[in-house]
Formats: C-alpha cells, structure tokens, sequence
C-alpha cells in the first residue's frame, strides 16, 4: 500500500462517521503523522509503506473507528501555532479559545502581568499567554493532576515557563495558596449535564467529563467562584477573561455586572456570545 492509498482508504472508511471533508482531512493528518509527508509529497510517492508503518496505519485507522478522535489517536493537537500533547485525561484545545488567548494578548501587549489561569487540562492557555507575553508570571491551577502532568509535559516541550499546581479551586480555602493576579482566565467547565447527550460521541465518550460539565441546577458554579475569588484577591485595575456557554453569556455578564467596574461579553469569529471580559478599578 502507498501513502496514497493508504490516505484513499482510511478516508473512505472514515466517512462512516465524519462527514466528507472532516474524513479527508482526518485521513491527511493521519497519514502525515505516519510518513512525515505532505499531501502534495504523497501523490507522486509509489513507495510502499514500510511494516512498521503499516501497522501503525491499522492501529490509527481501528481506533478512529471507535469515534476516538483523531487528537487522541495521534497524541497532538494544535493550538495557537503549536503542537500539545493530548490524552485522555484532557480536553482537547478548541480553535475558538485561541480567541480567549489573543483577547488577553492584545489587551496586555508588551506587560508583564500576573496571570492566574483556571482550569489548566493540557495547558494550552497558560502555556500559550507565556509564549505571548514573556514577561508574565502565569500561575495555573487544576483539580486533576493527571492533567497537570500533561500541562507540565507540554511547557518542557515548549520551553514556557509556567506554575503548574493541583488544586481544587471550588474549594475557597485554597486560594490562599494562589498569587494576588493582575489577570484571571479560565475556560472552565460549563455545559450542563443535561446537554451530554446533544454533544458528538467523540467528545462525550473520550474527554473527561470532570472538564466538560457542571451540575444542571447549579451551572453558573464555576463562574460564581472565579467571580468571588476575583473580588477579593484581583488586583486593582485587574482583568478576568472567560470562556462560557452561549446560552449562559447573559448570566454570567450579569453575575460579573454586580462587583466589576466594566464587563462586556465578546463574540467569535462566527457570532457567538463566547466570552466575558470583565475589569475591576477600586
């Protein structure tokens, strides 16, 4: 088999569960991790794949057929220009929490902030302001260190120098253990649990719950502490930035509205109500 058969064939196979494009561009990422190849490399390539090669060919092309995502296939997704380890015990990076990430960086250029992430899974948000903002001190925090050894992972891997730290932050008794910020920011669990089942396979039986949902009489649970924990320990004229559920931006610019100084919810790239960013001057 030649890297483009083996592309054609995992691609085909793919569109049992993936639309067209998403099986195709699946299949090309796929095949690229393989060989090191290009697509415009492999259509001129007649090599056959080597033994070790195509083994590993199957095992990809077995597990994708489960609705493993690919991310978790491969160990690796992509955020704001750089390749994360991923597994199991994280979320993977989404395209739109890069705007949470440029959100930051564009209101702090050149700064040198204290930055208090929560909610750290793979670190694509801490790591990501550090590699943005050199001269920050970024502190993050999550409850599961299994993800924390993946955080820590990716910042050796990408020479970002940033405070990792196992914590549960719903418990107030340890935020005396977490710096006074000049920023929060957080992308944290916010899809009630009754929404589970509208959400793709993929997602729902491979990423970890503990990271996706919030209980369904109490979904605003995360952002009622990020939002007492920013009135006591925020610094003044500090900022916090938030990732939320569409449906809830109202609210949680509204719970935010009671002790900040300016809030404003911020759309992405395709129109929906995907952030807060609130600003505290006492």
């Amino acid at each position: 088999m030649t890297p483009n058969e083996a592309y054609s064939d995992l691609a085909a196979a793919l569109t049992s569960i993936y639309e067209k494009r998403e099986a195709e561009n699946i299949s090309d990422w796929v095949i690229e991790n393989i060989t090191g190849k290009k697509g415009w490399e492999r259509r001129t390539d007649e090599s056959e794949l080597s033994l070790e090669n195509t083994a590993l060919y199957e095992k990809y092309k077995a597990e994708l057929l489960t609705n493993k995502p690919v991310q978790f296939v491969l160990n690796e997704a992509w955020f704001c220009g750089m390749k994360f380890y991923v597994d199991k015990n994280v979320l993977i990076p989404r395209p739109e929490t890069e705007e949470l990430v440029d959100l930051v960086v564009k209101d702090n250029p050149a700064s040198s902030p204290v930055v208090v992430d929560i909610g750290s899974g793979s670190g694509c948000i801490p790591i990501s302001i550090k590699k943005k903002l050199p001269g920050a001190r970024v502190v993050s925090c999550d409850i599961s260190e299994e993800a924390i050894e993946v955080a820590k992972r990716n910042a050796r891997d990408l020479e970002a120098d940033v405070d990792f730290r196992v914590l549960d932050f719903l418990n107030e008794i340890n935020w005396t253990t977490l710096p006074s910020p000049d920023i929060i920011v957080s992308n944290p669990p916010y899809i009630p649990s009754d929404e589970k089942e509208l959400l793709a396979k993929n997602v729902v039986d491979f990423e970890p719950s503990v990271a996706l949902f919030v209980p369904q009489d109490d979904p605003l649970i995360f952002y009622k502490k990020i939002q007492h924990f920013a009135s006591i320990k925020l610094r003044n004229g500090g900022k916090v930035y938030l990732e939320v559920h569409e449906n809830l931006a109202k609210l949680v610019r509204d719970l935010f509205a009671k002790s900040s100084d300016n809030v404003e919810i911020v759309k992405d790239i395709y129109g929906k109500e995907r952030m807060i960013k609130a600003t505290w001057k006492y």
